[in-house]
């Protein structure tokens, strides 16, 4: 079933990508520019058919994304049907429209997941209490400390703890603040832990550590937890009528912590804390990881994660980052201010050291994914 979740979450995140361009597509045809080539991936080509609007349509190698070629692309074209051509008003609207389906695509699916199971992942996440009711709670396994019961009973990251058994007396864990209570009572002593993994319920026997080590381990700066792990609450909560108003709160929430969490990457970067940078950030490898890891609980967090990365996409695109759709609107929009014509020799020069740029960034990130991750 995970495999299944992860190819899930995989389409869907490639079919971003498909949206997003689709959204420049639509909406250059309607302001009469030419498409000459949708393509999904980048060159070299893998596939190509022309179509009968004599639009190239094409699947290529590296799917780092996906790019529609538009006729007349650079800012000094002047033929008819061409990008160049179009008046500031449409080109401003056709580069924001791939930025409007990842809105769009975002907000539909945190609508349909407000519906059928919206899964907790923040802190005072947003919701509409009065519409809101939880339909499932569940206490995850997080940090497993080394060399602790949990670590010798084999548990693992994500593992549903369901029960604590000792003499017949179940002890029921619906709270992860309720765990270190439940195994302090039972220090020392050999207890069965009732837990769910993948679907199936497990049980083993497992000896907590006593109290006196414990207290012992927090003088030496070294704290040791009875059973050894970090818990965490995963809930799924659903909602009717408000749906569509969960939706808009949590792309709002979402987009204020990403904009946080730039500035911090940033912040790190001036002052030279590239290390602690690095964890602030993911390409395609940790966005793998991360379906992976994700499938294992269910798809309604593989659905969760697609939004968000979609949010993501369309707010780096709205950033004056030259190659991506705000760069482009940001340097056509500059030389319309200034009143001087943008050359096509200059846009070329902006664009493709800002492409280069993004294409060494993409390495970097990836080699990071790979040691972090592998």
């Amino acid at each position: 079933m995970s495999l299944i979740l992860l190819v899930l979450g995989l389409f869907l995140f490639v079919s971003l990508v498909v949206v997003h361009e689709f959204g420049h597509f639509i909406v250059a045809r309607k302001c009469g520019v030419q498409v000459e080539e949708f393509g999904i991936g980048f060159p070299p080509k893998a596939w190509s058919k022309k179509l009968k609007n004599k639009m190239i349509f094409s699947i290529n190698w590296l799917p780092l994304g996906g790019f529609v070629k538009l006729k007349g692309e650079h800012d000094a074209d002047t033929k008819a049907g061409s990008f160049g051509a179009a008046n500031l008003a449409n080109k401003t609207m056709i580069m924001l429209a791939g930025v409007a389906m990842n809105l769009l695509a975002a907000f539909v699916l945190l609508t349909l997941l407000a519906w059928f199971g919206m899964p907790q992942i923040i802190d005072n996440q947003y919701t509409v209490k009065s519409n809101t009711k939880v339909i499932q709670s569940d206490v995850l396994v997080g940090f497993i400390e080394p060399d602790s019961p949990a670590a010798k009973a084999g548990f693992m990251v994500r593992d549903n703890l369901i029960s604590i058994n000792k003499n017949g007396v179940s002890e029921t864990i619906n709270k992860a603040e309720k765990l270190p209570d439940i195994t302090k009572k039972y220090a020392g002593q050999e207890v069965t832990i009732i837990y769910e993994r993948a679907g199936t319920q497990k049980q083993v026997k497992v000896t907590l550590l006593t109290e006196s080590v414990v207290k012992a381990s927090e003088k030496n700066n070294n704290p040791k937890g009875y059973l050894g792990i970090s818990p965490a609450d995963y809930s799924l909560q659903t909602s009717t009528w408000s749906a569509p108003i969960v939706a808009g709160g949590l792309i709002g929430q979402f987009t204020k912590a990403t904009f946080q969490g730039l500035g911090r990457t940033i912040g790190d970067m001036f002052h030279g804390n590239g290390a602690k940078a690095s964890e602030q950030v993911a390409g395609p490898v940790g966005i793998f990881v991360l379906l992976k890891d994700g499938s294992l609980l269910g798809y309604q967090f593989v659905l969760m994660i697609v939004p968000i990365i979609s949010l993501t996409l369309a707010i780096m695109n709205v950033l004056p980052i030259p190659a991506l759709d705000g760069g482009r609107l940001f340097v056509t929009w500059l030389f319309r201010i200034i009143r001087k014509p943008l050359k096509q020799k200059t846009e070329e020069l902006i664009h493709g050291t800002g492409f280069a740029l993004l294409m060494v960034l993409f390495v970097i990130i990836t080699i990071i994914d790979v040691r972090r991750y592998f």
